[in-house]
């Protein structure tokens, strides 16, 4: 009895030959440079400027010895809490910007999402130095203002303060990049098909209930992905604190992060040698936390959120 023909099916060359060129950069720039950090990260300097390998005792070093473990920790602590700022400050009020502009009531709507966006195209260097001369005590207009408004006395020096330093700049951060979730959270309200809103509305749930009970639960997806695009970016963050507060994240390393430890660390500072080992093991620790973060979401929240398909 003859076997029916099995037809194979067409290798779809044409999908190589448009991905391989993205595939060979993203390797290039991306996939060797981090293999060869994880490398370097298990050498240390020997005598006559050789690598001795030492396994990880680079990070055993990191985070026990004094001399380090003190700036790490110190470090780990405040990108945690910038980190925190812009969870409790910028997504609630992107997600609250997005649902008013998204009204069809709301005129000019273009117009505010294009101003609330403009902040996140600027570049760091022009944010951070307009941000130092508006708080400024000797020079700022934030004094003025403040004054003209008869809250003068709540003005203080906050960029120069150990206490408030670091909560300052992720508000500065939130400032500039409000305009992502907004935009992010905006998108996907305007994906909710009309028919879902009418339904809503067919049963007496309008306005900020409408919301709460129907909206809300519909972009839960989109702002799960926003949460971790936040928690990525902050642990990535650096030039913000190197622009206005400088390599030593002053006051008295206050502001200091795992970005700017890591360049101290790397490259040297001032008086600091660069040590490019230890600098290595810094961005190894920063990557196991951010692939930590990105696999608790993936495989703890989203395969257990309900997506809905229209």
């Amino acid at each position: 009895m003859l076997r029916p023909r099995t037809t194979r099916r067409p290798i779809r060359w044409h999908i190589v030959v448009f991905l391989a060129p993205a595939v060979l950069i993203y390797t290039a720039i991306m996939i060797i440079p981090l293999f060869g950090t994880l490398n370097l990260s298990l050498f240390t300097r020997g005598e006559g400027n050789t690598r001795e390998f030492v396994g990880l005792a680079n990070f055993v070093t990191l985070f026990t010895d004094p001399r380090w473990s003190s700036a790490f920790w110190n470090a780990t602590w405040n990108n945690l809490w910038f980190f925190i700022v812009h969870m409790l400050v910028q997504n609630p009020i992107g997600i609250a910007l997005a649902a008013i502009l998204s009204s069809p009531r709301l005129r000019f709507a273009a117009f505010y999402r294009s101003a609330i966006f403009i902040p996140a195209i600027l570049s760091f260097v022009i944010v951070g130095f307009v941000w130092r001369l508006i708080l400024s005590p000797l020079w700022g207009v934030a004094p003025n203002m403040m004054d003209a408004i008869g809250i003068g006395d709540w003005f203080s020096p906050w960029l120069g303060q150990e206490s408030s330093a670091l909560t300052t700049l992720a508000l500065i951060s939130v400032w500039q990049f409000v305009g992502i979730p907004m935009m992010l959270i905006y998108a996907a309200l305007l994906s909710i098909p009309d028919e879902v809103l009418e339904a809503a509305e067919m049963d007496g749930i309008t306005g900020a209930s409408q919301f709460w009970k129907i909206k809300l639960p519909l972009i839960l997806p989109t702002i799960g992905i926003v949460s971790i695009l936040t928690f990525v970016g902050n642990f990535n963050a650096f030039d913000l604190i190197y622009v206005v507060q400088g390599a030593l994240a002053g006051p008295n390393y206050s502001t200091d992060i795992l970005g700017s430890l890591l360049f101290r660390t790397f490259f040297g500072f001032q008086l600091q040698l660069g040590d490019p080992h230890m600098g290595a093991t810094v961005a190894t620790v920063m990557f196991f936390i951010i692939l930590a973060g990105v696999s608790l979401y993936l495989f703890g929240i989203q395969t257990r959120m309900r997506r809905y398909q229209f």
